[in-house]
């Protein structure tokens, strides 16, 4: 499958945190399919867990996104970790999650978040470039035509996350 062993480039932003989550969304054009999914990584890169959820109706991709930092936080609850950092590629969600307004479609899931948030020592939120969080999304695309509901890996990636990163 795509993205199978392939090396990608790993980073710190910030202060080193015990684990990155990446989170992404996809999606479908046909179906009205959606799937948000996430994945763990701990500081060198090593995979730890993944999540994604697929489920029906929800149109707006921005309120994908937001979703899948939902889903983020979940599966660090999930993995018992206290100091996370969170990266997306959708500059509006991190946004609204780092401080920004809550009004919109998707304004009580940030509330939500932010709530959550408070349960962590440290959480820190970023946006990234999509290429850095290519697993992420592969691993959405591939769920969209999954069963619907919630997906967890822990010890063994998903075909088509990548396993291996080159730590820069």
């Amino acid at each position: 499958m795509e993205g199978r062993g392939r090396a990608l480039a790993y980073r710190t932003i910030g202060r080193v945190l015990s684990l990155s989550i990446n989170v992404g969304a996809a999606l479908s054009k046909n179906s009205r399919g959606v799937s948000a999914a996430t994945v763990a990584r701990d500081a060198t890169g090593k995979f730890m867990g993944a999540s994604s959820v697929a489920m029906r109706g929800i149109i707006e991709p921005k309120t994908m996104e937001v979703l899948a930092l939902r889903e983020g936080l979940a599966l660090a609850k999930g993995l018992s970790l206290n100091r996370v950092r969170m990266a997306s590629d959708c500059a509006n969600a991190v946004r609204c999650m780092t401080g920004g307004s809550t009004m919109g479609a998707y304004g009580q899931i940030i509330q939500e978040l932010r709530e959550d948030v408070k349960a962590f020592p440290l959480m820190e939120s970023v946006h990234e470039r999509r290429e850095a969080i290519h697993d992420t999304h592969v691993l959405a695309r591939s769920t969209l035509a999954s069963s619907f509901g919630r997906h967890v890996w822990f010890f063994d990636p998903s075909d088509g996350v990548c396993n291996s990163y080159l730590v820069t």
